[in-house]
């Protein structure tokens, strides 16, 4: 996955993984630990590319997309390690409530995700 178009794959099958994680934990109302691994399966994701991302243009950009884009990844390792905490110690009120926090971070993690494509139309 050398080309330039896997970046953009892997960055789209994060938004996959973590909407199925988000959403399906919110429509059911309950934490579960599949919702987990797809939260974590996002983060991944989203972390590798990112990565590959920073290869092509050359390091982390100071703009809205790179400032916003190292603060969602930041809250989805914290929304995943938490949401394993809660799971762990079998905490029933966060169990019930954790989806709360999970559409929060799913928004946030929206701003980096279709900043450039924003950009683009407005630019244009």
């Amino acid at each position: 996955m050398a080309g330039s178009s896997a970046p953009f794959i892997i960055i789209t099958s994060a938004l996959v993984f973590y909407s199925i994680g988000v959403w399906s934990e919110r429509f059911q109302g309950r934490l579960k630990v599949w919702h987990l691994v797809f939260f974590w399966l996002g983060l991944v994701c989203d972390t590798w590319g990112t990565g590959l991302m920073m290869e092509m243009a050359g390091g982390l950009t100071f703009d809205v997309h790179g400032i916003t884009g190292v603060i969602a990844i930041v809250l989805m390792l914290i929304h995943a390690v938490w949401a394993t905490v809660v799971l762990a110690r079998k905490d029933e009120r966060w169990i019930k409530d954790f989806h709360k926090l999970s559409v929060i971070v799913w928004l946030i993690w929206l701003i980096p995700y279709s900043s450039p494509m924003v950009l683009r139309m407005v630019v244009r």
